[in-house]
């Protein structure tokens, strides 16, 4: 691992961490104002009323799903995070503070997960295994593991920082689908073009 690689870890660290009331704010930049309307283009894939979501950070994509009239259910390993998302949700939240590789909720509990730009655990074999555990027959598992910015500058920064292939190419689709194929998921990879950037999501069905 490289030296910028070890930076950026420590970086994601503390910004999940020690200064998680940053988080809006760095997104925002990072993303030229793009990052919720990001997050969002997963909603249509979701199917069901009981939704988990994998890393739910401070929030946002659970107060849509409340605002839509669903039943949403959050885990984090922060809890940093889980306080801001706590504020942002009131009385409304389902919010829980653990990992992903051991879910406490009983079998076959959800319609869909999600998780939107997920560190590496949501590749973890330990992960799949108990997303798949929870998901009810014919569930989903969807996954917005990055984006590629149109932005010439975005398009420097996240090469350089190792956030961002420089495109989507068979083989990376590949490398994305082989660690649900071996753990029995159906999984498809799409690529949603936006203004700003082409999306990666990850629909995986049990």
């Amino acid at each position: 691992m490289d030296i910028i690689q070890r930076f950026m870890r420590l970086f994601y660290q503390l910004l999940y961490h020690s200064f998680a009331f940053t988080y809006d704010l760095v997104a925002w930049v990072v993303s030229f104002g793009k990052w919720k309307d990001w997050v969002f283009n997963v909603v249509p894939h979701l199917k069901g009323t009981r939704i988990l979501e994998l890393g739910h950070g401070p929030g946002h994509l659970q107060r849509l799903l409340l605002d839509r009239g669903l039943l949403p259910f959050a885990l984090d390993e922060s809890a940093q995070m889980g306080r801001i998302a706590a504020r942002r949700l009131g009385a409304r939240q389902r919010l829980t503070r653990g990992l992903s590789q051991a879910l406490p909720y009983a079998s076959e509990s959800f319609d869909s997960i999600v998780s939107t730009f997920p560190s590496e655990y949501i590749f973890d074999p330990h992960t799949l295994l108990e997303a798949k555990r929870t998901l009810r027959k014919d569930g989903r598992f969807i996954i917005l593991p990055g984006a590629l910015p149109h932005n010439k500058f975005l398009k420097w920064l996240y090469k350089v920082t190792g956030e961002s292939p420089d495109a989507i190419t068979e083989t990376l689709i590949d490398r994305f689908k082989q660690p649900f194929i071996q753990i029995g998921f159906q999984v498809e990879v799409q690529q949603l073009e936006l203004t700003s950037s082409q999306l990666i999501i990850i629909i995986a069905t049990v």
